[in-house]
């Protein structure tokens, strides 16, 4: 039997979810079948969170319905969510975060069962994952962070899943694992079950989906089967939502070197470098030893050498209980003020800027930053670091979960910064990010294995550099 000619796990009928005067979601007809693989795609505040959190239960729908065939809740319909942004206990161990989600794990010997479920769950979708069940959370890698809450949405849990919600799962993934990834959705709606999949990478939408739901400002504004899109076609369904786009080109010339590290790392003046290879071979650790040796741990100064844009926000990032503006400004506070008071005129005005510049969707940049979706989270930290007037940025994988049209737009606003003689250096799991870049260095085991430039610089290339060290040895 295939998909929709069952009856459907969830059905939302006319469904809509306000906040105040916002329409987060406004009047959404939706059902989801087994074996469906529903690939769900729109620009950050299009309202794809709100509706994944009618479809698990996380909110109450504003007005018309959302129904499950199996009981009342989300939890009796075996749907299980796998968020953007990561909810494991970092001071607990991965088989004790299964336990959190998993009540009937209890009485004596209850630890035994949950490495064992944990472990397998791991295998079947990230084999050769390399994670231990005892290990705790916060001694992982974000992508290995990201394996394990993959793996315990999947996880039997005393009910199988029956729809796994899965947004941007593959943000902090390299290729190969996210390659596992899909390998195992298809064979998980195969099986006869269902994935709502949301991400920004359209090629893995392409991948797996079977349809596409586009959501534009709460509405599904397309809804058809996978074969029926092109990829323009679906960027054009989704709309753009940044009101400028700066066009610049790479020029090939540059400045004098101002990065140069034990490592073997290198930056010339409005160079844009790239780090690449497989996630967690020290990439990120290059990058922060570059940025604490030229910063200050007491005093950013007026004049900074450095600013810094994290992937992961929510350790690296974001300052959770402040606005928006003063997620935004807080590295350009020093440059304005005066007698150490804070010019709020000028604050506002280069928030108010970058707000408009970058897309970020709200309408009060004085509201809470938690209020803002994760990507447009990420905006903010992007604002925060163009807005300084440090020559050198420094980005670690910061495109996770920023849709297309806004990356297109980072992607010129980068080019025009680094015409103008700033310096990048960005990390990125994403190849073709890494192929824009005018030099990149691909790191093996956590030392530099190629330094790639110009024509040098595709995927093929990338690849074999990732992988070289690994065969010689």
């Amino acid at each position: 039997m295939t998909a929709q000619e069952s009856a459907p796990l969830v059905t939302l009928t006319d469904a809509a979810r306000h906040f105040g005067p916002v329409r987060a979601l406004d009047g959404v007809s939706l059902s989801v079948f087994p074996g469906d693989c529903i690939g769900l795609v729109g620009h950050n505040g299009a309202g794809k969170s709100t509706l994944v959190n009618l479809v698990n239960g996380g909110l109450p729908p504003s007005s018309g319905e959302v129904r499950f065939d199996l009981g009342e809740t989300a939890l009796d319909a075996g749907v299980r969510s796998v968020f953007q942004e990561l909810s494991l206990c970092p001071n607990l161990t991965v088989a004790e975060n299964l336990r959190i989600s998993h009540m009937e794990l209890k009485g004596f010997g209850w630890r035994r069962t949950a490495r064992a479920e944990i472990a397998e769950t791991l295998d079947m979708v990230f084999p050769d994952h390399g994670i231990t069940s005892d290990a705790e959370v916060d001694t992982l890698s974000i992508a290995q962070r990201q394996m394990v809450e993959i793996a315990i949405g999947f996880a039997p849990r005393g009910q199988s899943a029956r729809l796994v919600i899965l947004d941007e799962p593959t943000s902090s993934l390299d290729a190969g694992i996210a390659d596992q990834l899909l390998q195992h959705i298809k064979r998980f709606c195969l099986g006869g079950g269902s994935v709502i999949f949301i991400s920004h990478m359209l090629g893995e939408i392409f991948d797996v989906a079977n349809r596409i739901i586009v959501l534009k400002d709460g509405k599904i504004v397309a809804e058809k089967p996978t074969a029926d899109f092109t990829r323009q076609g679906l960027v054009d369904a989704m709309g753009h939502v940044a009101t400028e786009t700066a066009e610049a080109e790479r020029t090939g010339t540059f400045g004098a070197e101002v990065v140069r590290t034990d490592q073997g790392l290198a930056a010339r003046q409005g160079e844009v470098v790239g780090l690449s290879g497989l996630a967690g071979h020290g990439q990120a650790a290059a990058l922060a030893k570059l940025y604490l040796s030229q910063s200050s741990s007491w005093r950013a100064g007026r004049s900074p050498q450095v600013a810094f844009v994290a992937g992961d926000r929510q350790s690296d990032g974001i300052l959770p209980l402040w606005s928006i503006l003063r997620n935004m400004t807080v590295s350009i506070l020093p440059k304005d003020a005066r007698f150490g008071l804070v010019d709020r005129q000028a604050e506002q005005k280069v928030a108010e800027d970058w707000k408009t510049r970058i897309g970020i969707r709200t309408d009060d940049i004085t509201n809470p930053l938690l209020s803002l979706s994760g990507g447009n989270q990420q905006k903010v930290l992007f604002a925060r670091a163009l807005a300084s007037p440090a020559p050198i940025v420094i980005m670690d994988d910061p495109m996770r979960g920023v849709d297309v049209g806004t990356k297109q737009d980072v992607y010129a606003m980068i080019r025009t910064e680094a015409a103008a003689g700033r310096t990048f250096l960005w990390y990125s799991t994403e190849t073709e990010e890494v192929c824009q870049c005018d030099r990149v260095f691909v790191f093996r085991n956590g030392e530099i294995s190629a330094e790639l430039t110009g024509a040098e610089i595709t995927e093929e290339k990338i690849l074999e550099a990732s992988f070289e060290m690994q065969e010689a040895s």
